[in-house]
């Protein structure tokens, strides 16, 4: 994809400011392709006592047994030291884990080292959460809760319900100037999902034309990333089917790139387009790591080791559903390509400091002060926010 760089296209970071550092868990064994397998660590962890415990729990200079910190904001979790916890485990909450691969976590604040309660705070059905990845494809983006370890993440919107969309204050009015027609903040997300370049910048066209094509496409990609909504389907003839049932595992990837097939040891998945398989995000196959994540060995007597016996078929589902994800996506390419090389940046980063858009007001990059009900805190107390 061509990247200009000489057109002083805007950064990212100034179109939408407020950004959040990525999750760090400290311990894997809180997340899992499963709710059934993350119930029973929690119940595993609980059984075991003293040293034992500490050992499953796997300590961290933040997270011991006997950390003291508050709920995530609107979860349920407890907020008593672990070392003398006891109860059921909290609901596991569904999250994006890593690039394409929704996972489940438990919601729990005494799991995990730096959990950004700040994105716990404004995560709603109308929430969607921008990541950065470091790569030629330089956005995910997401509705679900963004547990991925990659770079820092944008939320569309600094409060619950769709309120005060995290856009450079002034933006969308000075979008209508141009282009004739105030946008949507979702409609400037699908934009720069069609537009960013690998450096982060965003040129923005004033020619309207353009923009209703790059917006067209840019809620396509957001829908397919998403999967909300109807579910993506290939047309019939190209769409994804089991051909041999997949054994219990573990399972060892392997590709036939001339039949267009998944091998999975004796399982078969087919047809699977190559541009599916060779889809990658910082360098990593997507499918070989999905795959990977669900089976590859874990430690014995972990928390970790907790997981199912057999692949469950609700995997299977996924894994199709995935498949057809990424071709979809990789068909997008092209056309995203192509109206790429004709943007250039109407709407220079010094035309916006001009109009008094730029530079961003320091308020809007630290997050809102939202508080809609009272946060438990530390050993029961209410957090005063």
């Amino acid at each position: 994809m061509p990247s200009v760089t000489h057109d002083d296209a805007p950064p990212l970071a100034d179109l939408m400011p407020w950004s959040v550092a990525p999750v760090r868990p400290g311990r894997a064994w809180p997340t899992a392709p499963d709710p059934a397998s993350l119930k029973a660590r929690w119940a595993a962890l609980l059984k075991a006592e003293g040293p034992d415990r500490e050992a499953l729990f796997q300590p961290t200079r933040s997270r011991t047994l006997q950390s003291a910190v508050g709920q995530l904001p609107g979860r349920p979790g407890g907020t008593g030291r672990l070392a003398r916890a006891g109860g059921p485990c909290a609901e596991p909450v569904r999250v994006l884990s890593a690039p394409f691969d929704e996972q489940w976590l438990i919601p729990d604040h005494r799991l995990i080292d730096a959990a950004r309660p700040e994105l716990w705070r404004v995560t709603d059905e109308r929430q969607v959460f921008v990541v950065e990845t470091a790569d030629e494809r330089p956005l995910l983006a997401t509705s679900l809760f963004p547990a991925l370890r990659t770079g820092r993440i944008r939320p569309l919107y600094r409060r619950p319900g769709g309120a005060e969309p995290n856009l450079a204050p002034g933006l969308l009015d000075h979008l209508r100037a141009r282009l004739g027609e105030r946008p949507a903040p979702v409609d400037v997300l699908a934009w720069i999902l069609t537009a960013v370049r690998p450096d982060l910048s965003v040129p923005l066209t004033e020619d309207a034309e353009l923009w209703a094509r790059g917006v067209e496409l840019g809620h396509r990609t957001l829908w397919l990333m998403r999967r909300d909504g109807e579910r993506p389907k290939l047309p019939g003839g190209r769409r994804p089917y089991v051909r041999a049932p997949l054994p219990a595992g573990p399972l060892t990837p392997r590709y036939d790139r001339d039949e267009e097939t998944l091998h999975l040891d004796e399982g078969r998945i087919s047809p699977v387009p190559p541009d599916a398989w060779d889809f990658e995000v910082a360098g990593v196959r997507v499918l070989e790591a999905w795959v990977a994540a669900r089976t590859a060995p874990a430690e014995p007597g972990t928390l970790a080791a907790i997981r199912p016996s057999a692949w469950p078929q609700t995997w299977t589902s996924e894994l199709l559903e995935l498949i057809t994800v990424l071709a979809l996506l990789a068909e997008l390419q092209p056309l995203r390509t192509e109206l790429t090389s004709k943007t250039t940046s109407d709407v220079t980063a010094a035309e916006l400091r001009r109009a008094g858009v730029l530079p961003v007001p320091d308020p809007a990059r630290r997050p809102a002060s939202v508080l809609d009900h009272p946060e438990e805190g530390p050993e029961g107390q209410f957090a005063l926010l």
